[in-house]
């Protein structure tokens, strides 16, 4: 009898390990198999007790282990639904190895353009406002005044040039080094995107299924901030432009006194007995 009690254990024991039954299962099979190596002296009940375990194991096996295994089947089928027809594995790693082959043959190329050198200056004026300029940096826009200054020279003062010439002056350079301020914000807003740009590539290149729809509104964040400082730029080109024809006018009006006076003074000389 025990050793019948003890075969039973043991294939029940390695059924449940090649079907991979659940922790109570197995905890239940150790328990009788402990209780198959007891001898048979130690306790008289112990056949009784071996033979309930058993039916508990039936009663899981039976009632319980049906729903199990249909639960089971029904997670490999979504795990293959998704892995075959929702994010197909094979059409996920050529995705991902085309990413990194467009990247590897042309971020240094376009690196190497964008950070290619352009200054043209030679003296040394001229050469530190184009350094300033081109820095691409917004911690040296303090400098660009006294850089401008230097280059352009200053305000005239009011005993040298009329207060109409000095107003025009002033607004001319404030203008112009506004244009130069925003030109070095938008740089340095430039290089930022395509740096985020550089680490959006990377992440589709490593993207889990399932994560497109975040890379896209990262995407679609990354062109509202360019956009918004693409009109930035817009409207201090159209300021530069209303502060060109403002001086224009000015200068015209200033024409126009300037003939009304020279024709005043031509009246009074021939008005003259």
């Amino acid at each position: 009898m025990e050793r019948q009690v003890m075969k039973k254990t043991l294939l029940a024991f390695r059924e449940m390990l090649s079907k991979r039954c659940s922790r109570v299962t197995a905890a239940v099979l150790v328990l009788l198999l402990v209780f198959a190596l007891i001898p048979p002296g130690a306790n008289a009940g112990i056949g009784d007790i071996v033979s309930i375990l058993i039916s508990i194991y039936g009663t899981l096996r039976g009632g319980i282990g049906g729903p199990l295994n249909t639960i089971l089947s029904v997670n490999t089928s979504i795990r293959d639904l998704h892995q075959q027809v929702v994010w197909p594995v094979a059409s996920l790693n050529q995705a991902r190895g085309f990413v990194s082959q467009v990247t590897g043959q042309y971020r240094n190329a376009m690196w190497q353009i964008h950070t290619l050198p352009t200054d043209s200056a030679t003296l040394i004026n001229p050469s530190q406002l184009e350094a300033v300029l081109r820095s691409g940096q917004t911690s040296g826009i303090a400098q660009i005044q006294a850089a401008y200054q230097r280059l352009y020279q200053r305000l005239p003062g009011a005993n040298d040039a009329p207060a109409a010439d000095r107003n025009m002056l002033d607004m001319d350079d404030a203008f112009a080094q506004e244009a130069i301020k925003t030109s070095v914000v938008s740089d340095q807003s430039g290089n930022q995107m395509l740096s985020f740009a550089d680490t959006l590539e990377q992440q589709a290149g490593q993207a889990a299924p399932g994560s497109t729809p975040l890379l896209t509104a990262q995407a679609q964040i990354a062109n509202l901030e360019s956009q918004a400082f693409l009109q930035k730029m817009l409207a201090t080109e159209l300021r530069e432009e209303a502060a060109r024809l403002a001086h224009d006018n000015a200068v015209r009006k200033r024409n126009a006194g300037a003939t009304r006076n020279l024709r005043d003074q031509v009246h009074q000389v021939l008005s003259r007995p």
